[in-house]
């Protein structure tokens, strides 16, 4: 990823308010944060120990599960809804590694993001990478556009890693999982990662409620049932639902974190 600097904001970038994508990235140990942010993510951690562990739980979970769709299942297509900003071991790195051909498209609606489009195109000769502006509520879009990467007449595997929170309406939420279910074809594999109370989360409430006074985009938790819900119909994978941080990991002192994980196959 390019050099940047926190000292200039980018046009169309509210630096007044902490946002998610790069508060996220502040836990992750990235750059591309703001005073605000570093106020607010300091504060959510005062609140809620755990949450740069679940931030890196949350990576951590989707390089396995790229590693293993790319791997084992022969996965060479992946849409990315609500990808953030770029840290390591993106989704198209790890796709892309395992498989160069595989081809990836990054979806999201937020300034700094695409300020590093180009660090997320930077594709395999044989791949391609690309990225697309747009509402996660937007999927008609989402997938018209990124047709032009994606071939979805062969699997395609959609990730809603921790975006679906993010739309507070529940029947909205469910909208969205079901619409890109059907854009793409059987063999396909949608994948989500979601936060709860639950898993001993019970301090991320006071954390979440302290977030949607003071930053953006508001946040809502579910429970573990409202999240396997999303995926009605689907053969979910081994574990299950289960905490991100502990989905096929071998660590042998993997701590559960109060985000859930699934991934789900299209029969």
């Amino acid at each position: 990823m390019g050099e940047w600097s926190t000292s200039t904001p980018v046009r169309g970038i509210n630096t007044t308010v902490a946002h998610n994508a790069r508060v996220w990235n502040y836990w992750l140990g990235g750059k591309d944060h703001y005073e605000v942010d570093r106020q607010v993510g300091d504060h959510i951690h005062s609140l809620f120990p755990l949450i740069a562990d679940v931030a890196r739980a949350d990576r951590g979970f989707l390089q396995r599960v790229v590693a293993h769709l790319a791997g084992e299942v022969g996965i060479r297509q992946y849409l990315d809804i609500g990808t953030g900003l770029p840290t390591a071991d993106n989704t198209h790195q790890v796709a892309q590694r395992i498989a160069p051909d595989s081809h990836v498209v990054y979806v999201d609606n937020d300034p700094l993001v695409l300020t590093h489009a180009r660090a997320l195109l930077t594709s395999s000769p044989t791949g391609r990478t690309d990225y697309i502006e747009a509402d996660a509520r937007h999927t008609e879009e989402i997938v018209r556009a990124s047709a032009r990467t994606l071939n979805y007449q062969r699997p395609v595997a959609v990730m809603l890693l921790g975006i679906l929170n993010f739309i507070s309406d529940t029947d909205q939420a469910h909208d969205i999982v079901r619409r890109l279910v059907e854009a793409i074809p059987s063999g396909s594999y949608v994948v989500i990662t979601h936060p709860t109370t639950e898993l001993d989360g019970e301090a991320n409430r006071e954390a979440m409620a302290f977030w949607n006074k003071n930053a953006t985009p508001p946040i809502t938790a579910r429970s573990g049932e409202q999240i396997a819900a999303f995926v009605d119909g689907l053969e979910v994978l081994e574990p299950g639902l289960v905490s991100c941080a502990l989905w096929r990991n071998a660590a042998e002192f993997a701590t559960s974190v109060p985000q859930y994980g699934l991934v789900a196959r299209k029969p």
